[in-house]
């Protein structure tokens, strides 16, 4: 008869770490994107993946988009909002192939990120260099740090 260990009846400082990561290994296989019956898509609205920078002159919007072109990017700015959408597409592989795992996402994708500013959308300004998507968001006058002077 074969006996398993689930979970150790009482939390003992002898209980190896190995038991831990049997149960984190666990808890990531239930959370995982493989779950969507129950969980729905976990991982819907995060491409693409942002960082959001400022200074005091301007907000950065850093998207990594690589293997598209920039001609298949848009890019939007108004009010406090900016938005970036696009469609990917990946080649198709041979009708005799078979896949042991597909992670690469293809088809549109829409992101929109709320600045915590105004900023001017006249001066906005797109690059696209090496997979990064870079807009740069001159703030509107109003939104830039002012030196204030104490009168005595």
């Amino acid at each position: 008869m074969l006996v398993r260990r689930v979970w150790p009846s009482r939390p003992t400082f002898e209980s190896s770490s190995t038991d831990y990561e049997q149960m984190r290994q666990q808890m990531l296989r239930l959370f995982g994107a493989g779950n969507t019956a129950l969980f729905g898509d976990l991982e819907a609205g995060v491409f693409p993946p942002m960082n959001i920078t400022q200074d005091n002159d301007n907000f950065y919007v850093r998207a990594e988009v690589p293997g598209i072109s920039p001609k298949d990017l848009e890019t939007s700015a108004m009010g406090l909002s900016v938005s970036i959408s696009g469609k990917r597409e990946i080649a198709k592989e041979d009708n005799r192939v078979s896949y042991h795992r597909k992670e690469r996402a293809e088809g549109e994708f829409s992101r929109t990120v709320t600045l915590p500013a105004e900023f001017d959308t006249a001066r906005v300004d797109a690059t696209y260099k090496a997979g990064i998507l870079t807009v740069t968001l001159p703030k509107a006058e109003t939104a830039k740090p002012r030196q204030i002077v104490v009168n005595t």
